[in-house]
């Protein structure tokens, strides 16, 4: 059975090896390494022989800001406090610095008591870069352009008493696309909290009924010109979500109207709730979605945002949708328009 062991434990340690941008060590011993995979050398720029025997060298690499917060960590898994997980920066021989997420986890034998750490290091620089660029991209929106559009918004505003009646048909155009721009910056907003906020993949159980109510008031004021309708009324009920849920209803009531070609846009809100889940049906007029690009619209089998579709909106609400563990597709309305349905999992 020993050798079997060892067999297996070879095995793993040999699939490690041949793994890029991920490294694996264990340590039964303080201040030691029983085995560390090759991948190491790829994110710490050091030959695992340099620190097997000496746990000081590997400190030694990690930048200083995050150098006492790291040891930290080391020291609560060697005591057998609980398994660790972390972020910290690797500063390599050459002065290149990478993004690492470690996780700790304690092997414990048949006493109950720490027998093993395992260590697994990532390496997560590429993805520190695009949050950066993220956080970068989301400040310029929301500030900027935000600001400019207002002051836009301001001055077109101002003119309403000033041009006559053929004038006043293309500067409502000017205002209704001012303001659809700010809407846009709402989108990209909560896109980017989407992918950089830990925060925002915490699921929780939330009330559909006050979610739904608030986002069908504020859009009423945002669209004087649209009829909103809920047909029935809105379940209170828990459903799976969080903070972000009201972004799914706002981007599709949004978009029931901004793309709706009629001179009076309606839009016919829904619920039916089963056992398990709640079915959200939102309803236009509009002038409806061809079958080949129902699921182009949600960049389904696409490339995310560089997809056909019609714009982050859609992309944002599927990304939502699908973390809540629901669905959402879309359907022909009768006689004209489309209707998007969601379905969530009901928590109550």
């Amino acid at each position: 059975m020993r050798n079997s062991s060892l067999g297996r434990r070879r095995d793993f340690q040999d699939l490690f090896d041949q793994l890029d941008g991920v490294a694996l060590w264990t340590v039964s011993t303080p201040g030691e390494f029983d085995y560390i995979s090759a991948g190491f050398e790829d994110i710490w720029g050091i030959p695992p022989d340099d620190v097997v025997d000496d746990i000081t060298r590997l400190l030694d690499a990690i930048h200083p800001e995050d150098r006492d917060r790291v040891r930290q960590h080391i020291e609560a898994s060697a005591q057998g406090a609980h398994d660790e997980a972390y972020e910290g920066r690797v500063v390599r021989p050459d002065g290149s610095v990478r993004w690492v997420l470690t996780r700790q986890v304690l092997l414990r034998d048949d006493d109950g008591d720490v027998s093993e750490v395992v260590g697994i290091c990532t390496d997560i620089t590429e993805q520190k870069r695009r949050e950066r660029e993220l956080e970068l991209l989301n400040r310029i929106v929301r500030h900027d352009i935000r600001n400019d559009m207002g002051v836009v918004l301001g001055w077109a505003e101002t003119l309403e008493d000033h041009v006559d009646a053929s004038g006043s048909e293309y500067l409502q155009k000017i205002l209704d696309s001012g303001e659809h721009v700010v809407g846009l910056t709402e989108v990209a907003r909560d896109y980017v909290e989407t992918v950089v906020s830990d925060d925002s993949l915490t699921i929780a159980s939330v009330p559909l009924r006050s979610i739904l109510e608030t986002e069908l008031s504020l859009r009423e004021e945002s669209f004087p010109e649209a009829t909103f309708v809920v047909e029935g009324t809105i379940p209170d009920v828990e459903v799976a979500g969080n903070s972000m849920l009201s972004s799914v209803f706002r981007n599709l009531l949004n978009n029931a109207v901004q793309h709706n070609d009629t001179d009076a846009p309606r839009v016919e809100v829904s619920c039916t709730v089963r056992a398990d889940d709640v079915e959200i049906r939102i309803a236009d007029n509009g002038p409806g979605i061809p079958d080949d690009k129902k699921d182009i619209v949600f960049g389904k089998g696409e490339r995310g945002l560089e997809s056909p579709g019609t714009g982050i909106g859609l992309y944002l609400v599927d990304t939502l949708v699908t973390q809540y563990g629901g669905e959402v597709w879309v359907e022909d309305n009768e006689p004209t328009g489309s209707v998007f349905v969601v379905e969530l999992p009901r928590t109550d």
